[in-house]
């Protein structure tokens, strides 16, 4: 698909989908200039924020749909690397926030909401803000959002309490499926609240551009996974790889408009049940993980589910020795700097989109416009908000 010409994409419904996937590891270098051109101003930010009370901030992450799984991927790693002595760090869904906010809105507690939102028009993301404005009352907010014109940055606008990062103009995706979106808006909040220095975190992008290229330029091995007869698909990974699989069983599950269905789950989890989703038509994807105990789970089920024999194909993801597990090893070649698991996520999650954009093709659907019924939509509709 990233060699096909625009004429021949375009003709598949799939010219838009599949050129802001490649265009991804490009994204992540101008999201890192975005942010060391604001460093200084969150600093400062943070900083205020901190000085207003003794007590730990409570960060909560929110989104709907794609917009929430980068929360859900960042908080493990975050929970251990970053300032813990003045945040705590939660990932909960503007659908939960609006649907129940007294449940998960505490009054009496400083918190910062950080809202992630490709439009910035989605009305719970409009809601679930609202809502936390009300209840709480000691309330800080960081917006991290794709579109300049949207509600959410432009309500930002003149207010002290608000610090808004746009993101590149090419991550405000115009395919139906967030790609782009997801991986700027993970990236940037990574950046902003990772304790380790400027340094390190740029040598992390650069590692990131490369295994993301690597994806690209390795399409042909994907496509030989997926040359197999199968109907259903598996995401397994631990800590925020964990977190990744849900994002990468939803774009399969949205670009094929649920034709070929998904299930994820962590490594160690998925033997509770999960695991007999698992049939002679189903591919298994592992995201490993680098941190040398955590790997071992990963390593384990993708052991365990080649030996007894159940799938099409069970195929690992990741940076070690592919010798080192069984099945099908997609192993990058950068073995120098070996990336934390939250900044693994963003080329494994392009090895992801990769998988979701050749289904797509595959069970006759056109990427872009993978929902023909019209019953889910790119800003989503039909949505009731009833007041507070």
């Amino acid at each position: 698909m990233f060699e096909k010409n625009a004429d021949i994409l375009e003709k598949m419904g799939a010219d838009i989908t599949t050129g802001e996937i490649k265009q991804q590891p490009e994204l992540w270098q101008e999201t890192l200039e975005i942010y060391k051109k604001n460093e200084e101003a969150i600093h400062a930010f943070l900083e205020k924020i901190k000085k207003t009370t003794d007590r730990k901030i409570r960060v909560i992450f929110t989104g709907a749909g794609t917009s929430q799984y980068v929360g859900d991927t960042l908080v493990p790693y975050l929970t251990r690397n970053g300032d813990n002595h003045s945040f705590s760090f939660e990932s909960i869904g503007t659908t939960d926030i609006v649907g129940a906010p007294y449940d998960y809105l505490l009054p009496e507690e400083p918190t910062i909401l950080v809202s992630f939102a490709r439009s910035g028009n989605s009305p719970e993301s409009l809601a679930a803000v609202a809502a936390a404005d009300k209840i709480v009352k000691q309330l800080y907010h960081i917006t991290i959002t794709c579109a300049a014109d949207g509600q959410l940055a432009l309500a930002a606008e003149n207010e002290e309490n608000i610090l808004l990062l746009l993101m590149p103009s090419k991550s405000n995706d115009k395919g139906f499926a967030m790609t782009g979106s997801f991986t700027c808006m993970t990236l940037a909040a990574l950046l902003i609240f990772d304790q380790e220095s400027l340094e390190q975190k740029t040598a992390y992008v650069q590692a990131m551009q490369e295994l993301g290229h690597e994806v690209i330029q390795r399409e042909a091995e994907i496509e030989a996974v997926l040359a197999r007869d199968y109907h259903r698909i598996v995401y397994l990974g631990s800590g925020s790889l964990s977190g990744l699989t849900r994002e990468a069983q939803l774009k399969v599950l949205e670009l094929t408009a649920g034709k070929i269905a998904t299930v994820f789950d962590s490594s160690l989890g998925f033997r509770h049940g999960p695991k007999s989703f698992v049939d002679q038509q189903t591919l298994l994807f592992v995201f490993i993980n680098n941190d040398p105990y955590t790997r071992k789970y990963d390593v384990d089920i993708l052991n365990e589910v080649h030996g007894d024999g159940i799938a099409a194909a069970i195929v690992g993801i990741g940076q070690g020795e592919a010798a080192s597990f069984a099945g099908t090893p997609f192993t990058y070649s950068n073995q120098e700097v070996l990336l934390p698991e939250a900044y693994l996520v963003l080329p494994d999650i392009l090895f992801a989109q990769t998988v979701a954009l050749h289904s797509s093709i595959k069970v006759g659907n056109t990427p872009d416009t993978p929902s023909p019924t019209g019953t889910v939509n790119r800003v989503v509709q039909g949505v009731t908000i009833h007041e507070l």
